[in-house]
């Protein structure tokens, strides 16, 4: 009998409406999408420690639940606000279209569907690729590719600090509530000489604890793309433990219907302090890199397939 060969990359869907996403049978993402929640979101973030490296809500505010691990979001769609919860608005998965499990990487893509609360049928449209790639010492990257595209003519992304990507970091990686520190492209640290500036990424990193080997550091660092509107994006970070690239932090954005906003971010969870040359050559690599798309698929078992940029 022929051994098969198994991937060392898998999404694997879980009850509950959760996707996992494992690397060498160890789940490092978990992908939450049932509609009792707000919005769809990243938990846990599994560190090379093993340890989960974001958050739920804020350690110190109860009015902060709408932080939920790494998640999607704006806070003003034309009138409406999908940062926060108990709006009325809500974002949907309405389908998945794909999942990939390989050597090399995982990936799945998925159709979110934006919803204001007052209408039965969207506003927007968001398909949402997300790829895992596994790197050395437990290490991996996460690619976003976002395309958000208006139901109607034309939706307005008003001017916001927040939006349309965010991280919550662990307490313990927090710089206020834990030990960590957050740094810019320009080596810049701290709440007070980074917020609203301008920068190609933004790492978060931090103490944690390894079951039985004591502290360590991790963190994550994300990746603004060049092709992103605004780029480079001012940041909305704060000392307590979260950070996002301000996509339209000075001025409104148009959705127009027959030209979808794409958006890319890449995140680099890490081992280890903050590393400024590593990060400088992903920035580059995620830079040249090609984004990847969905598609029908001529494969009978197949109604989407995920492809790579060309």
């Amino acid at each position: 009998m022929v051994e098969y060969k198994i991937p060392r990359c898998q999404i694997v869907p879980q009850s509950d409406f959760a996707t996992s996403i494992t690397v060498d049978g160890r789940e490092v993402l978990r992908w939450n999408f049932g509609h009792h929640f707000p919005r769809p979101f990243f938990h846990p973030v599994i560190g090379p420690s093993g340890v989960n490296l974001v958050r739920m809500g804020h350690p110190g505010a109860p009015n902060h639940d709408h932080h939920m691990g790494i998640w999607f979001a704006h806070s003003m769609l034309d009138e409406f606000n999908f940062w926060a919860n108990g709006t009325g608005t809500q974002i949907r998965q309405r389908q998945w279209l794909d999942y990939i499990d390989g050597d090399e990487f995982a990936a799945m893509a998925v159709i979110l569907d934006y919803y204001d609360g007052h209408n039965d049928e969207p506003i927007i449209n968001q398909e949402t690729i997300v790829v895992i790639r596994p790197l050395i010492g437990k290490e991996y990257l996460i690619d976003l590719h976002l395309r958000l595209k208006p139901t109607q003519n034309e939706v307005t992304l008003h001017r916001s600090n927040f939006g349309v990507l965010a991280v919550r970091v662990a307490s313990s990686v927090s710089e206020y509530f834990g030990g960590g520190i957050i740094t810019n492209d320009q080596g810049s640290q701290r709440e007070a000489n980074i917020f609203g500036k301008a920068s190609s990424y933004m790492d978060y990193s931090g103490p944690v604890r390894r079951s039985g080997e004591g502290q360590v550091i991790n963190g994550i660092t994300v990746y603004d793309h060049p092709k992103n509107p605004n780029f480079p994006s001012k940041w909305h970070v704060r000392e307590d433990g979260w950070m996002g690239p301000s996509l339209n932090r000075d001025k409104a954005l148009a959705l127009v219907e027959k030209q979808p906003l794409y958006l890319r971010y890449q995140l680099h969870v890490h081992d280890g302090k903050f590393d400024p040359p590593r990060a400088a050559e992903l920035r580059e690599s995620f830079s040249q890199s090609r984004a990847w798309h969905v598609t029908k698929s001529t494969d009978k078992h197949r109604s989407w397939e995920i492809l790579p940029g060309v």
